[in-house]
């Protein structure tokens, strides 16, 4: 039997695992006996010692061996039943929500009890709540154990006895057959980064010596969980690494445009290009005349000029016969984008299609047609252009706009809808958010990277301000003395629940008592639940300035461009990641006036939401924001609603391990270098047998 074979078998070959434990496993991830080896004890728990209960710290858990002082029902609200116990170091109570009168008779002052929980601040000093318990007839029969006592991840319905004897089970396969799991990081790598083998890296975590203690287990950087943790970001850099590879393999149609073009497209500008967005237009050029797909995202602050860069890429596109497609996440940023290509290529002889969920009927069947047979050489939407009625005739490029918005690594979804035998189109990425260095070489690691790191000239910073809840009747007098100058302002609501209902209730109440407060104020209200025809109505009479204040929801983030709104007021910005208060502040400050910000936070602020306004006060750099960001909030949190495809970890985690990106970068080209063949068992031991991570 080949050793690899004994792991990959199913849970259900292992003893006591039957159709409903297989269910819950499933519920987990776990489906083979390999699957159990990876599936990390969450917490432990030390019953390796006595404790004194004038040693015990809140928070913690302990074995505590004591004689009962007192036994008492309380009949005030609940019914509860508690125990006052004694060590002759100190006194804990130990409280009973449920239990029945032969537990009460058992548990009579003078008994002996050792007892197992988690240590809380009671109304009379230190308790524990629903310990486990057992009555003893003399302290030595307090039985502790040899190693600490490891406590895994659950599901509902399975139990932690059921899970530990799985694992156990899993774990004596896998030690009796060393084979069934080769360690696949070469020798070079664990000595030069000084990791353990898999094998002690494994053994260890699940089951550690006598004598760790829990707090080198899990506070201190424990040497085996950072082992685990920098295989994991190996196979995820060679599977980003293998998919670039492969995408060097297939064709791509070379794109190019004449100098007379290209002159044509300049002057179709109201201004000119900055020396940031001429460097990155270079490199686009570049890759676009090359055969090979390109694969390129534009960072760009807000306001940077991304939009017309790629524009420029939609130029050597047409200019070469190839239709371009243009997807964004809203519809409102789907319409700036129609907005601004009908305006720039105004002077060529070319068809745009618009295509959203909302188009119907006839409009829509005509638009599948001219883009079917050619005629439609742009063609800008949303989701839309995913399905599978749309057919391109000639598609040479692909433009995403707020690429995390659709969840990494689905890009390949629409790539792969203009696939023409052994030839891809190429593909620009754009987003506002600018993304860390740590994320960057994880989600990104395919791609080619261009950073557009100037503003236009003129841009003035926007003034931002944190002002308390309590000053709102202050902040309305602003925006009616504001109006009456003939400026425009945005008023922005956000709930922390992400029910677009609830969000959506939110600012309409906020409308309508602003319409009683301010009745001089042209107000408009915007949010996820319009039609987009409502939506683009209202967002019209905005731009047009036939309305002074626009209240929105957080939907008004990308795609809004109204250089007269000068004010904004963000409502419990508190509750907003920094990135997502940088792109809503990156609204305003788009005229030749200065413009405001005002963050009206509700009080009391913790320290976090202190320090994450403080940030956004000081500077207006979107890079400087994000790596804050990161530190403060965590990558998953950062990056938005986690969403089908974005990458998953099992046990490495960013905010822990970001110092591993470094050492695991190194350790690719050396696992390149010697032993190639274990690229692909790495990247099918942590990704599975797919390296694209989720379609559409």
């Amino acid at each position: 039997m080949d050793p690899q074979a004994i792991l990959n078998q199913e849970v259900v070959s292992l003893k006591g695992i039957g159709g409903q434990t297989v269910g819950r496993l499933e519920k987990l991830k776990i489906r083979q006996v390999r699957d159990l080896i990876f599936h990390l004890p969450l917490r432990y728990e030390d019953r390796t010692r006595v404790q004194a209960i004038n040693e015990l710290i809140p928070g913690s858990t302990a074995l505590i061996c004591a004689r009962i002082v007192s036994s008492t029902i309380l009949n005030r609200g609940k019914r509860t039943l508690v125990c006052q116990i004694s060590d002759e170091t100190g006194y804990l109570s130990l409280r009973f929500f449920h239990f029945s009168a032969k537990q009460f008779n058992s548990l009579s002052s003078g008994t002996l009890i050792s007892c197992f929980g988690e240590i809380k601040d009671g109304y009379s000093g230190y308790e524990m709540i629903h310990p486990e318990y057992k009555i003893i007839q003399q302290l030595d029969d307090c039985i502790t154990s040899d190693t600490l006592t490891a406590i895994y991840p659950l599901t509902e319905g399975l139990r932690q006895a059921s899970i530990k004897k799985a694992v156990q089970q899993a774990l004596t396969l896998y030690n009796n057959n060393p084979d069934s799991l080769p360690d696949l990081l070469p020798s070079a790598v664990l000595s030069k980064f000084q990791y353990p083998e898999l094998n002690q890296a494994l053994n260890t975590l699940h089951t550690p010596a006598p004598g760790v203690s829990v707090n080198a287990l899990v506070n201190s950087p424990n040497p085996a969980l950072k082992r685990l943790a920098f295989e994991e970001f190996i196979a995820h850099q060679l599977s980003q690494l293998k998919s670039k590879s492969l995408d060097k393999h297939w064709q791509a149609p070379e794109l190019k445009c004449t100098q007379k073009q290209r002159q044509q497209f300049l002057n179709s500008l109201s201004f000119n290009l900055t020396n940031a967005q001429q460097r990155v237009i270079e490199e686009i050029k570049s890759d676009c005349a090359s055969n090979s797909p390109m694969l390129r995202l534009i960072q760009g602050d807000v306001g940077s000029g991304k939009t017309v860069v790629s524009a420029y890429a939609a130029l050597l596109a047409l200019s070469s016969n190839h239709q371009v497609a243009i997807m964004a996440p809203t519809e409102l940023l789907a319409e700036q984008h129609l907005r601004n290509f009908s305006l720039w290529f105004k002077e060529f002889d070319t068809n745009i299609i618009f295509l959203t969920g909302q188009l119907k009927g006839k409009k829509r069947q005509q638009a599948l047609i001219d883009i079917a047979d050619g005629s439609a050489g742009i063609i800008i939407g949303t989701h839309a252009l995913f399905q599978d009625a749309v057919i391109f005739a000639r598609l040479g490029l692909i433009i995403i706009d707020e690429q995390h918005r659709f969840g990494v690594n689905q890009r390949m979804a629409l790539r792969d809808k203009g696939q023409y035998k052994n030839s891809k189109p190429h593909q620009l990425i754009m987003t506002a958010t600018p993304i860390p260095r740590t994320l960057a070489m994880l989600n990104y690691a395919d791609l080619d990277i261009s950073i557009i790191d100037e503003l236009p000239p003129g841009r003035i910073p926007v003034i931002t301000r944190a002002i308390s809840s309590e000053r709102r009747n202050e902040v309305v007098a602003k925006i009616n003395n504001w109006s009456q100058q003939g400026r425009q302002t945005y008023w922005v609501c956000t709930l922390i629940e992400e029910s677009e209902v609830l969000q959506c209730e939110a600012a309409e109440k906020t409308a309508s008592l602003l319409v009683e407060l301010l009745p001089s104020v042209r107000i408009g209200l915007v949010h996820g639940r319009m039609k987009a025809t409502d939506k683009d109505q209202v967002m019209q009479a905005f731009k047009q300035h036939q309305l002074d204040l626009l209240v929105a929801t957080t939907v008004i983030e990308v795609g809004v461009d109204v250089p007269n709104a000068g004010l904004m007021v963000i409502e419990n910005p508190e509750r907003l990641g920094l990135s997502q208060l940088h792109q809503l502040r990156g609204r305003v400050g788009r005229g030749s006036d200065d413009s405001f910000c005002l963050l009206m936070y509700q009080s009391p602020l913790s320290k976090t939401a202190g320090e994450r306004l403080n940030i956004l006060r000081e500077t207006s750099d979107g890079f400087i924001i994000a790596e804050k960001d990161l530190e403060l909030r965590g990558p998953g949190e950062m990056m938005g609603t986690r969403q089908t495809g974005q990458m998953q970890f099992k046990i490495a985690d960013l905010e822990r391990d970001t110092d591993l990106l470094d050492q695991a970068a190194e350790a690719v080209k050396i696992i390149q270098q010697c032993c190639p063949e274990n690229i692909q068992p790495l990247i099918e031991r942590w990704l599975g047998t797919s390296t694209k991570y989720a379609e559409v």
